[in-house]
């Protein structure tokens, strides 16, 4: 019988991050699920522990910080004996005027998006490269790390940052086994974006296949990647935008 794979995503409490953990469960992985929140945390375990085919344990909090970091992977290890499969999604977005932007937000969304993402790959590899098997890791990036937005300057370099972080990586990650890739996805429907109510209706109209995203058609192409199917993919940035990066129409046009 094949052996059960053992997956850890980090903010994944709801919206994309939920949907790829989601993907990975009905595959049969077992998941540490992360989320800042403990409420999300604890909604999320309980909603995919009834469609699971392996377990799902959360582990709620800032996944920037080394303890929190440190804490999953013993989690991983002490439950399962392997980390196959990790995904940095967790992030946060600051909007603001560049001219305006403050200290304070761009060092959060640095530590949150950049910092967060270094170290949890850091602690993931030196797992992975004593495993003969590697490993797989995702990283969660956006099109604006492809294409200007107007007031996500401090984010898109974030994103932009982590893209080559996935491509840097293969030269000393690769001889181990460990492939490292990217997602980029475009504007996609999930809890926080549809509290605005135009949303939907402003990308349908700027998206060149009539539609904004659905958070499954984000986790099915992570599943790729983070998947044996995608075993020889490594440093790669796969965009999913409906094919808004082929002509960039701003919303604020």
């Amino acid at each position: 019988m094949k052996q059960a794979k053992v997956a850890i995503v980090t903010g994944a409490g709801q919206g994309i991050g939920l949907e790829i953990a989601r993907s990975l469960c009905v595959a049969g992985s077992h998941v540490i699920l992360n989320d800042l929140e403990q409420s999300l945390t604890e909604e999320a375990v309980s909603s995919l522990s009834q469609e699971a085919k392996g377990r799902v344990i959360g582990c709620s909090g800032d996944s920037a910080k080394p303890e929190l970091i440190q804490e999953m992977m013993d989690l991983a290890i002490r439950e399962f004996g392997t980390v196959d499969q990790v995904v940095a999604n967790a992030g946060i977005t600051l909007f603001g005027s560049f001219l305006d932007y403050s200290m304070e937000d761009f060092q959060e969304v640095m530590r949150v998006n950049q910092l967060g993402t270094f170290l949890l790959t850091q602690a993931a590899a030196r797992i992975m490269k004593s495993q003969p098997k590697g490993g797989s890791i995702l990283f969660t990036s956006s099109v604006t790390g492809h294409q200007s937005h107007e007031n996500l300057a401090a984010y898109a370099m974030s994103k932009a940052a982590v893209e080559m972080l996935a491509k840097n990586l293969v030269l000393e990650l690769a001889p181990f086994g460990i492939r490292i890739n990217a997602i980029a996805p475009g504007a996609t429907l999930t809890e926080r974006t549809t509290s605005d109510p135009d949303y939907a209706a402003t990308w349908s109209r700027l998206t060149p296949l009539g539609k904004a995203a659905e958070a499954k058609d984000i986790a099915e192409a992570a599943y790729f990647l983070l998947s044996d199917a995608a075993r020889h993919i490594t440093g790669q940035t796969l965009i999913v935008d409906g094919g808004w990066t082929a002509i960039s129409p701003s919303p604020y046009d």
